[in-house]
């Protein structure tokens, strides 16, 4: 029996993944040589909210800075805010991964991550 196309289909599938990496490598969101901040979150809606609420809240203290939202594909229920610097090292502002339940411990108040923002850039 003849095959039905699937492996094509698996294969233009793989080589569609493969770009996003690259272009993040080259600095296609947000340069190579400067710091930024990443937000990983699951992608159902309370998640989603959440990441909104921090990432505005990023902005407004520090509006040179980008902030990237799901850069990758995100773990299941997680939530990660992190900081990556120039030099390629990376200081944790929050994880929820493992925290809860219930639920809402896994998310911070806008106001606390600024501040850890700001701790770890002095």
């Amino acid at each position: 029996m003849a095959p039905r196309g699937r492996k094509r289909k698996a294969d233009a599938a793989a080589d569609g993944e493969t770009e996003k990496p690259e272009k993040l490598a080259q600095g296609g969101d947000g340069g190579v040589g400067e710091a930024r901040v990443v937000i990983e979150h699951c992608r159902s809606r309370v998640y989603a909210r959440h990441a909104e609420a921090v990432s505005q809240a990023l902005r407004l203290a520090r509006p040179e800075l980008p902030v990237l939202l799901n850069p990758t594909k995100p773990r299941r229920s997680s939530f990660e805010v992190t900081l990556q610097r120039p030099d390629g090292s990376r200081a944790e502002l929050w994880s929820g991964i493992k925290k809860g339940p219930p639920r809402k411990l896994k998310f911070p108040e806008p106001g606390q991550v600024v501040e850890e923002l700001k701790k770890q850039l002095a």
